[in-house]
């Protein structure tokens, strides 16, 4: 072994079975991807991109997840600091609360959202009325988006204010900083990273989201109901223009979520 290890570097540091396990699942991750862009040899994806159904749907998805992404960051932020900093009763329910649009099945969450804003409840008609319907418009999808996607901000967030150091807060409070002028100097920018990632998170989960938007605002469409739709129609080889969009924004979150998250790779310098 040379004396600067590089040896030992290129040497395997955890058991065989681990590389093993770990490959395999990795490969799962990874055929399907390369299959299915295999296809697009076959398909004509600028055409069909170019197609009024096509574009209509990506601008609807592009234009509502900013929305739904920037109501969740400014209600989730606050929330968050307040779970990571302060003691009150029923916390622990309101924890459930934020957590419960995680774990629920979308289809479910939009069924939820319909028994508060369809069109025969109360502030579903009231909203009609004003000329502002809760349900298949563009104000649907964002409340179907919000819903199931809001969480990230909020577990992300609270992750980063509850790494800040509360001595760092008090000191500032010390030197004369009311609650909201240490919250915007110091506790923000020292989990400006994590805000960001979780912002991030829930971009990405609001431009993905079908099932809750599905029940809450089938129409207009978006480019996970239009992939649906287009799939149902004339299988996979149609929906590939669309899945290749979605897919593109997929990877520009992971580059995202990996520059503002700090998320390693062991080997990387």
């Amino acid at each position: 072994m040379s004396a600067d290890g590089s040896d030992r570097a290129l040497a395997p540091s955890q058991p065989l079975v681990f590389w093993v396990l770990g490959g395999i699942l990795l490969v799962y991750f990874a055929v399907p991807f390369a299959v299915f862009l295999a296809r697009t040899g076959s398909v004509p994806v600028v055409e069909t991109l170019l197609e009024p159904g096509t574009r209509t749907a990506v601008r609807n998805s592009l234009l509502t997840a900013p929305v739904a992404t920037a109501i969740a960051t400014g209600f989730g932020v606050p929330l968050a600091y307040l779970l990571a900093r302060e003691r009150f009763r029923g916390k622990r329910l309101v924890e459930a609360f934020v957590v419960l649009p995680l774990v629920v099945p979308p289809v479910v969450g939009g069924a939820l959202l319909l028994s508060v804003v369809g069109r025969f409840t109360p502030v579903g008609a009231l909203a009609a009325r004003a000329g502002v319907p809760l349900t298949d418009s563009l104000v649907g999808v964002v409340l179907a988006q919000t819903f199931v996607a809001a969480p990230f901000v909020v577990v992300t967030a609270r992750a980063g204010f509850e790494a800040v150091d509360e001595r760092l807060e008090q000191a500032a409070r010390t030197l004369g900083h009311g609650r909201t002028a240490t919250f915007r100097r110091v506790s923000l920018p020292l989990a400006r990273r994590s805000i960001a990632a979780g912002v991030v998170l829930t971009f990405a989960r609001a431009v993905g989201e079908f099932g809750a938007t599905l029940m809450v605002a089938y129409n207009p469409r978006t480019m996970p109901t239009r992939i649906w739709v287009e799939f149902i129609a004339g299988g996979i080889d149609d929906i590939v223009p669309v899945a290749l969009v979605l897919l593109f924004v997929t990877l520009v979150v992971v580059a995202a979520v990996q520059r503002f998250a700090g998320v390693p790779t062991r080997g990387a310098r």
